[in-house]
């Protein structure tokens, strides 16, 4: 159960209304982490650039990639809410999450996702040329901060404990097996 209530249209002031209003018209529609969120309009925006990013990336390293990129972190970062949005995504995808055929660039890309959420730090400057490669210093700083903003869609649905959205339980991930290989997933006891 999610640690701060979603607002509520009916419940918001006129302002926040305005703002619920315009992230529908944007997005189609308000996610638990959007309704959570939209007490901060400023807390929402700021998450909301995540979009933007993607917009940028897709172009560059493409849908499925982005898509593999947020899933090594999301994964890495044990959050079940955005494991599940992008295991969702997978799946509409055509493909099985457990049996991903990956090129290079796709596992270049998984393993920087994976790094940047376990510990960024730690890139390695092999790990970075296997990028370098393919992406331009531009790409690979849009990548990055896309990768950043990942880890703090992360960070707030994990710590506030957003639940999953309907839309998304079909496709719910089970932690024990989705998060094995991660060194940050502890069941709770």
């Amino acid at each position: 159960m999610a640690r701060i209530a979603k607002l509520s249209f009916e419940n918001a002031t006129p302002e926040i209304q305005e703002v619920y209003k315009n992230v529908v018209k944007e997005h189609g529609e308000l996610t638990n982490m959007k309704a959570t969120l939209i007490h901060s309009p400023v807390a929402l925006y700021a998450v909301l650039e995540w979009y933007k990013l993607y917009d940028v990336v897709k172009p560059v390293i493409g849908d499925r990639r982005a898509i593999l990129f947020c899933d090594a972190i999301s994964r890495e970062n044990a959050c079940v809410l955005c494991s599940t949005f992008m295991h969702r995504s997978i799946v509409k995808g055509g493909e099985d999450h457990e049996n991903l055929v990956l090129d290079e660039k796709d596992e270049a890309i998984i393993e920087y996702g994976r790094q940047l959420a376990k510990n960024p730090n730690r890139v390695s400057s092999k790990l970075y040329s296997r990028l370098e490669a393919f992406l331009s210093a531009k790409e690979i700083i849009d990548l990055t901060v896309f990768g950043a903003l990942m880890i703090v869609n992360n960070v707030f649905n994990s710590a506030l404990q957003i639940d999953i959205d309907e839309s998304l339980n079909n496709y719910k991930i089970q932690p024990e097996i989705a998060f094995s290989g991660s060194s940050h997933y502890q069941p709770e006891k």
